[in-house]
């Protein structure tokens, strides 16, 4: 298949526990508001169940397995004191999957327009991918507020976005939790899980077109769905 005919024209990517391990800045920021509830911390493999939906879902996950919820002011307060830490440490440990770079720079010499359709809040997401020196990559990056949150994954609307900002063609969703999964199937979209990042549900059970294990995988994952 000659490059000009890969069969995506677009690909969007996830960014926590897809794109990036974040985990290890997440968790830090985690503890941080827990301190505040008068919390016990918990730990980086609690962390990783923990992350999907953006951070208040996180904060929420992190309460209920340390004792419970608390008061909506008080709750509003820790959210706040987790973006804070966080904000100031997203990239100190973060870092892309291995084969992530390389397979973002084989997409694009093979024509493909790539975005980031994360549930993160858009600004953190710029942040941390502007951080990690990967923006010039990205043709539209869009975050869990850029559209509200009530059109947030796993509603359709941030991919029907994507695929208008980069101005329309196949699209595919890359991603490792339902919320992706659910996204793309909402919107009439082909979408590759990753086995690893932060799963929601075990992967095996997620519905995805393509389960996959390492970044050198996806190119003939994305070949293989297009053909189905």
């Amino acid at each position: 298949m000659a490059m000009s005919e890969f069969p995506f024209k677009i690909i969007g990517f996830d960014l926590d526990g897809t794109l990036v391990d974040s985990a290890l800045d997440l968790c830090p920021a985690v503890n941080h508001a827990l301190v505040f509830a008068g919390r016990e911390p918990v730990s980086l493999d609690t962390t990783r169940s923990l992350i999907g939906g953006g951070a208040r879902r996180m904060l929420q996950r992190a309460l209920d397995v340390t004792g419970g919820q608390v008061e909506p002011d008080h709750f509003e307060e820790l959210h706040m004191a987790l973006l804070e830490h966080y904000t100031a440490n997203i990239a100190a440990n973060t870092l892309p999957y291995p084969g992530c770079v390389e397979t973002l720079d084989a997409l694009l010499e093979r024509g493909c327009k790539l975005a980031v359709v994360t549930n993160k809040a858009e600004g953190l997401a710029r942040q941390l991918i502007d951080e990690l020196e990967l923006a010039d990559r990205f043709a539209s990056i869009m975050g869990g507020d850029t559209l509200g949150r009530e059109r947030a994954k796993p509603a359709p609307d941030m991919i029907h976005e994507t695929i208008a900002r980069c101005d329309g063609g196949s699209f595919a969703m890359v991603g490792d939790s339902s919320f992706d999964v659910l996204a793309a199937r909402n919107a009439g979209q082909k979408v590759v899980v990753f086995s690893f990042g932060y799963h929601d549900v075990p992967p095996e059970q997620l519905g995805a077109d393509a389960l996959i294990h390492h970044y050198s995988e996806l190119l003939p994952a994305l070949r293989n769905i297009a053909a189905s």
